[in-house]
């Protein structure tokens, strides 16, 4: 009896850590497949930059782009042959990294870029699996011209593209949340924007405003100084035209003494009566008007005229 008993606590027990072991396999197993890097990785404004090393095929879709959906079978079976081909292989969903479809300008889909070392090619061939795994092998992606410049999308000026696309993209959700959750009219929204935009837009040059003073300040000392001097110049110049001007007036004392002499002589020449008097008489006897023969004519007619009557 206790020999049976002590058959079944040994059993038990074996079973017990049967039970462990598989269930730690198990765990392991998950665990394995859940830290397994996938075919295809997703890649977002967190990870992007793991692209600009090593050489990488790269797709932007959307959930409802109907051509994206075609191509989704190939690009998977190019994922699982990144070993065979010694590449990576990521995609970017446009509708969760608005972000980073603004750093790549994404006007279109799906559109799949080629990078290699940080050098990035948009690729125009035919989607299917056979090309893509041609354009790698083959290095055709080499006679293709690479984006670089201002539009290469680790440029400070696509930094800032990707940040307006997120901007947009808040707006938007913030525009369907005051219309759709709060039920605030559309012209409503459009109002508040508006207000913002002018907010935004006032603190913003105060703030230049002050960076500039504080970079430039303005120089009011050299500027008292300059009109101080501009106030002297033109007291100089004023006391000159003064002298000039003195330096011309002493000729009209010359004038001024002529011109008493001569009236001095006038005065003398009036002061005698007697002479002026008997000439003036003289001459007003000399332009007394004489008859005209027409008139002395008339008046003799008259006259013989009174003799006959």
């Amino acid at each position: 009896m206790v020999c049976c008993r002590v058959q079944s606590a040994w059993i038990w027990s074996l079973w017990l850590v049967l039970a462990q072991s598989a269930h730690c396999t198990a765990e392991q197993g998950g665990r394995a497949e859940l830290t397994a890097e996938p075919a295809v990785e997703p890649l977002g404004d967190t990870n992007w930059t793991l692209i600009l090393s090593g050489e990488w095929m790269l797709q932007f879709h959307a959930p409802w782009c109907p051509a994206c959906k075609q191509i989704q079978v190939d690009w998977e079976d190019l994922g699982k042959a990144r070993g065979e081909l010694g590449i990576h292989v990521g995609k970017v969903d446009v509708t969760r990294e608005p972000g980073l479809s603004g750093r790549f300008f994404v006007t279109t889909l799906p559109t799949i870029y080629h990078a290699k070392e940080g050098v990035f090619r948009k690729y125009h061939g035919a989607r299917m699996l056979e090309d893509f795994h041609s354009f790698v092998k083959e290095k055709k992606w080499e006679a293709v011209e690479s984006i670089s410049g201002w539009k290469s999308p680790s440029s400070i000026v696509m930094s800032g593209m990707a940040g307006l696309f997120r901007l947009s993209v808040w707006i938007r959700q913030m525009h369907s949340y005051l219309t759709e959750t709060m039920g605030i009219p559309v012209w409503g929204s459009y109002i508040i924007f508006a207000l913002a935009t002018l907010v935004v837009g006032l603190i913003l040059g105060l703030i230049l405003v002050l960076i500039a003073d504080c970079i430039c300040p303005p120089k009011r000392h050299e500027s008292s100084e300059v009109s101080e001097v501009f106030e002297v110049e033109n007291e100089a110049e004023e006391e000159e035209d003064e002298e000039e001007g003195e330096k011309k007036v002493p000729e009209a004392p010359g004038w001024e003494a002529d011109g008493s002499e001569a009236e001095d002589e006038t005065e003398a020449f009036d002061d005698s009566p007697v002479e002026g008097d008997h000439g003036n008489s003289e001459h007003e006897d000399e332009l007394e008007p004489q008859p005209s023969s027409s008139e002395t004519d008339g008046a003799v007619r008259k006259r013989i005229l009174k003799e006959d009557s």
